[in-house]
Order: C-alpha cells, then structure tokens, then sequence
C-alpha cells in the first residue's frame, strides 16, 4: 500500500465513476502530492461535490494529438491518477487552492452522461498501486548522477540532504512529478508499468534533454 493510501486497501475500495479534472503537461503519481488552484465555475462546482462525496478527483491529460469531440471537449488520455483531496483552502476572489494525494492510476473505460458541468468517467483503477513497491531494483546511482548532470547542466540547485534521506520510491516518484517535461513526457512516465521502468524513462528523457542541449535544441 502506498504511504498515506489507508482509506484504500484493495481494489474493492476505490471508486469505479471519477469526476475527471483534464490538465495538460500535468502528472499525479501514487503518493505524490498536486496543488492546484481552481478558478473555473464547473471545477469549483466539481470541488464541492467531492469534498461532501468520495474526495477523490481524476488527473489526466487531454489527448496528446489535441483531438476534440464534437462538443469542443479535449479527447483523453488512456490513463491517469485518482487523488484524494486532502485540503482545501477559499481564497477572498473566489477560488479553491486544494492539495490531492495520489492514490492509483486508472485506465479510462468510458464516459458517462451526467447533470454536471463537469466531466465523469468510469474507470479501471491500477490494483498494483494499492502495494507499496520497496525500490530496491531501482538504479539510485544512475537516477542521481543523471540528475546531478541536469541541474549542473541548467545552474540549477537542489536540496541534497532531503534527496539523500529519501527511500527509492519517493524519490522517482517526486522527481517524475516535478520533472520540467512535456505532455508526451509526462504521460510516459504515469504509464511506466512499475518504479523500476519509471527510473529508467526518466533517466532516458533526461539524457535526452540533456543531449538536445549540448546540440541547441529543445526537447518537446
């Protein structure tokens, strides 16, 4: 089970119909946590269902090619990550800042027609989520060193005694989410099938950007 996740055990505890928040470049991964600033009036309406509801959200990309459906509405992603809203503050202008802890991934099974504003999905959820991986087949040294390049590499910084602290599966998970990456990115990191593929997508889109920016180019 995923650190955090005790509301949700087995597969049997998890919501199979998710209100369904699209967010491009966006990426929520189990136990990770996403802040987001709701200002949209069908959102803010989305939030107040949740919070008297389940809590749980659904985080998923429109579709990677900008397909849209008749209505204008973006086309989805396969997949993404259910979060449970775990805070939620009201601004003095009207908006919603609220924190999700991920909880599973999930795989669209389709659409379902309702009275909201907002969007609902029925889905799929990623029963190997709810088990927490050890991370002891991650290659920590490749990730760090890999890392270390990028940051050199833009004049960046890092806190290193917390990256050091941190257990393998915190770590690529964290690094995943605030990777500066694209959609097409993003979305190859959600759907990597375990941690250990996870680590070893990331390294290769960072060496990938790296090697763009010895060449000039910017990775897309």
């Amino acid at each position: 089970m995923q650190a955090g996740n005790a509301f949700y055990r087995e597969i049997g505890d998890l919501p199979r119909i998710v209100p369904i928040f699209p967010l491009s470049g966006a990426l929520l991964l189990p136990g990770g946590r996403m802040p987001l600033n709701i200002f949209e009036p069908r959102y803010l309406q989305m939030i107040d269902d949740v919070v008297s509801g389940g809590r749980m959200i659904g985080i998923i990309q429109p579709r990677l090619d900008g397909s849209r459906r008749d209505d204008g509405e973006p086309e989805l992603c396969e997949v993404g990550c259910m979060g449970r809203l775990t805070s939620l503050m009201e601004t003095g202008d009207g908006r919603y800042l609220v924190s999700l802890h991920g909880v599973a991934r999930f795989r669209v099974a389709g659409e379902k027609e309702a009275d909201k504003p907002y969007r609902l999905c029925s889905v799929r959820a990623f029963a190997s989520d709810l088990v927490e991986e050890s991370g002891k087949d991650v290659d920590r040294n490749a990730l760090l060193g890999t890392f270390r390049a990028y940051l050199e590499a833009n004049k960046l910084e890092a806190d290193w005694a917390g990256i050091n602290r941190a257990q393998n599966a915190a770590l690529v998970n964290a690094l995943s989410m605030m990777a500066p990456y694209g959609p097409a990115e993003k979305q190859a990191l959600l759907e990597a099938p375990d941690l250990r593929s996870r680590a070893e997508t990331l390294i290769a889109i960072t060496e990938m950007a790296l090697r763009s920016d010895d060449q000039g180019t910017t990775l897309q």
